[in-house]
């Protein structure tokens, strides 16, 4: 870190890392921190035992003395300076490939089944008790559930799942193995309708992916990805307004164009090359 001309911080999860840049202030002025989403909204514990308060205390030195801050996501950058001061350069980035979209050809096959995504993870901050209480609400039950569980919490995961059959039976599908990308996409391919029901920015690239397929994303209103995608004219749907209907053709069209405009191969590697020349 001494001899590098620049540092980049892929996530600020380390409490390690945090007392060596501490310990070292001078290095912070070639930091990159590349913020991921659970690192700046650690801030927002649930549990803030001795542990989180030890580490928000270096958080706290550390983050306002960051050169640059790398993200794609405006209100991000807005909550580390509200709630960390901190004052680096923005460097707005996609910053890897997972959050790039690449066109697939869609096969050319209707279905009158409904196929709903929910979530992108097992993590309990998917809040899937919440989504199967409004899916059970809506009067069109024609529909059947894909629920990718194969990461996170694994407890987590054989609950979802019991509960998933409980109240959906056959209609529920849940993924529990890992599986290549190229069969994920296939996945992905099938979805009619995604709904993230997460209280903070997570998931972008499941959320890109989708969008830029032409399919219906639902999501909380108050997170900073909804304010970031209707900033890019990119139609999003309110989590508290779920229906299983299409969306206009206009409004797919739209937001698979916005999509493949602002989440390019070619506009990360524009980005990137900002951050290494800089």
């Amino acid at each position: 870190m001494q001899r590098a001309e620049k540092i980049i911080l892929h996530g600020l999860f380390s409490s390690h890392l945090l007392y060596i840049l501490t310990l070292q202030p001078w290095l912070l002025k070639k930091c990159h921190w590349v913020i991921w989403g659970g690192d700046l909204y650690v801030h927002q514990a649930e549990l803030k035992d001795w542990r989180w308060e030890k580490n928000e205390f270096f958080r706290h030195r550390v983050i306002p003395h960051i050169g640059y801050l790398v993200t794609y996501v405006p209100g991000d950058l807005e909550l580390a300076r509200k709630w960390y001061g901190a004052k680096g350069k923005h460097m707005e980035c996609l910053m890897y490939p997972s959050n790039i979209f690449t066109p697939v050809e869609l096969p050319n096959v209707g279905h009158t089944t409904t196929t709903i995504l929910i979530g992108n993870s097992a993590d309990p901050s998917n809040n899937h008790y919440e989504v199967f209480d409004h899916l059970k609400k809506l009067e069109d039950q024609n529909f059947k559930l894909v629920c990718p569980l194969t990461y996170g919490d694994k407890d987590n995961a054989e609950r979802i799942g019991a509960e998933g059959f409980k109240q959906f039976g056959d209609r529920f599908v849940p993924l529990l193995d890992f599986m290549p990308y190229e069969d994920y996409l296939k996945v992905l391919v099938e979805i009619d309708i995604a709904i993230f029901a997460h209280r903070r920015q997570q998931g972008m690239g499941n959320a890109i992916t989708l969008l830029g397929l032409g399919k219906k994303v639902y999501m909380r209103s108050d997170v900073t990805p909804w304010a970031m995608f209707n900033g890019l004219g990119v139609k999003i749907f309110d989590l508290l307004k779920i229906n299983l209907s299409a969306m206009d053709d206009s409004v797919l069209k739209e937001n698979k164009l916005r999509i493949k405009d602002n989440f390019s191969k070619v506009m990360l590697i524009r980005q990137l090359h900002n951050i290494f020349k800089d």
